[in-house]
């Protein structure tokens, strides 16, 4: 890319950091001179209360556009790196965009497909369903007659993204050398997973293949759909899939009007990304209302393919101790596993996290079962591995926003539901079934129904089976207009 590019979007990149600067200035000097005012207004608080600072952040990070927006996003998920606060902030942002201009799209898909698209498409809806700052989607008809759902990355996103990309990266190397806090979060390391997964996104190949990976892991399950690739229309700028018609899982009215039984609902949410997490090490890491949907049939139809997680084998039976042991309070099971998963960017007082996580499980011991809720429960642990200077992978602090956002999920469709233990088969299969006593069953001689069971004995950790399926799905065979 040009050095002129790099340089002029640097010089904005700092124009808007400054002008946000001194707008704190100035709203700390009217702060001075109208401090009623501005306590009743109450300018400097995001919603539930979010400290300036992350209120601060969030604003730049938007004025910045779709690279920063989605840096933003990826720092919401790091619970190991951020406080709650400036993580609540960040998840409001949002990477919406107008639709591209008429003929914008045909244009695209003409150049890509290396033919009229009217020899693909009998037709396509000018209207898009959805419009992001990196692609739009639209509803269409293949000539063979089948609805479908197209996905077209705007024109010059793959060189705004690689611009900022290039920015960040030289920003991040001069911060790491001068500064020892950046040196400890891995400045650099945070800013190669965005460029990882903003090059992930941009390829729709990319996609592609990992809808299809989904649909062959998924298959021997009938509760689950996942759209059809269609490959002869979809490139790395184009993906196209069968369209999923249902309710969005989220329409209690509507769910409740077809008659479907939201608790059995709810369960089979949670067991199916449970499934994708522990047997196969592959999930969609973005389940949110908006890409689940219920079909006619009663199936679960999945939309959204471009964030996945990807769990190795050893994590996966590392993550079933640590089940084990908060669930039946060991805490020297999970400090170990803490200690094993986290890397350390200093030296670690191993006492003191000791202290910290008995701490944690003291209340989650004595709560009651149906009081327990997985995402605060992680997001506490993350709390302790922050303060003891540990940093997670970047895989594990996907999980963990995404066992928040499906626990979520699962208690809007039922508020009574319990997702703790709905782990506990997933665990017993990585660990053998003597390794595990689900959260909330009688330990054996124990007094009172529902106390919880002792720890189990410590024994050898078990190293998982090599997992063939664990590497990342290639893109496939793409249709022509590769660039």
């Amino acid at each position: 890319m040009p050095p002129w590019s790099i340089a002029t979007r640097s010089t904005r990149i700092v124009a808007v950091v400054v002008r946000h600067l001194l707008g704190t200035v100035l709203d700390v000097v009217r702060g001075w001179r109208l401090p009623s005012r501005r306590r009743r207004a109450g300018d400097d608080r995001g919603r539930g209360g979010s400290s300036p600072g992350a209120v601060r952040l969030r604003r730049v990070l938007e004025d910045l556009g779709p690279t920063f927006v989605k840096l933003g996003q990826v720092l919401s998920s790091r619970a190991d790196l951020l406080p709650p606060d400036y993580q609540a902030e960040l998840s409001r942002l949002q990477d919406a965009a107008p639709p591209e201009p008429p003929g914008t799209v045909e244009a695209v898909l003409v150049t890509e497909l290396g033919r009229p698209w009217t020899e693909v498409f009998s037709r396509l809806d000018p209207v898009p369903l959805a419009a992001a700052s990196i692609g739009q989607a639209h509803a269409a008809t293949l000539v063979d007659g089948t609805d479908v759902v197209v996905k077209v990355r705007r024109p010059a996103a793959l060189e705004a993204v690689e611009v900022d990309l290039a920015v960040l990266e030289r920003l991040a190397a001069a911060t790491t050398r001068w500064v020892p806090a950046a040196r400890r979060a891995d400045l650099a390391g945070l800013v190669g997973e965005l460029a990882h997964t903003l090059r992930a996104e941009l390829d729709y190949g990319i996609e592609a293949g990992n809808a299809e990976r989904f649909a062959r892991d998924l298959a021997g399950n009938p509760q689950v759909h996942v759209p059809r690739v269609h490959r002869h229309a979809s490139t790395h700028r184009v993906i196209t899939l069968d369209r999923i018609v249902g309710i969005k899982v989220s329409d209690l009215a509507a769910l409740d009007a077809a008659g479907i039984d939201r608790p059995a609902l709810a369960r089979n949410v949670v067991d199916v990304v449970l499934s994708m997490v522990f047997e196969r090490g592959f999930f969609h890491a973005d389940p949110h209302a908006g890409n689940i949907f219920v079909e006619p049939d009663g199936r679960l139809g999945l939309v959204d393919f471009g964030m996945v997680g990807h769990l190795a084998p050893d994590v996966r039976a590392r993550l079933g101790h640590l089940f084990v042991a908060t669930a039946t309070g060991d805490v020297t099971g999970l400090t170990a596993e803490v200690l094993a998963l986290g890397t350390a960017t200093r030296p670690v007082d191993v006492a003191t996290l000791r202290r910290d996580l008995s701490g944690l499980l003291a209340q989650v011991t004595s709560a009651p079962l149906g009081e327990l809720r997985v995402g605060p429960l992680l997001q506490a642990e993350l709390a302790v591995v922050r303060r003891h200077h540990l940093r997670l992978p970047p895989e594990l602090a996907l999980l963990v926003k995404t066992a928040a956002m499906v626990e979520g999920l699962a208690a809007q469709l039922d508020p009574d539901f319990m997702i703790l233990p709905a782990f506990a088969p997933y665990a017993a299969r990585l660990l053998g079934p003597a390794a595990v006593v689900e959260p909330g069953a009688d330990a054996p001689g124990a007094d009172a129904p529902g106390a919880r069971p002792p720890a189990p004995r410590p024994g050898p950790r078990p190293s998982a089976p090599a997992d063939p399926d664990h590497a990342e799905p290639a893109p496939g065979a793409l249709g022509p207009g590769r660039p």
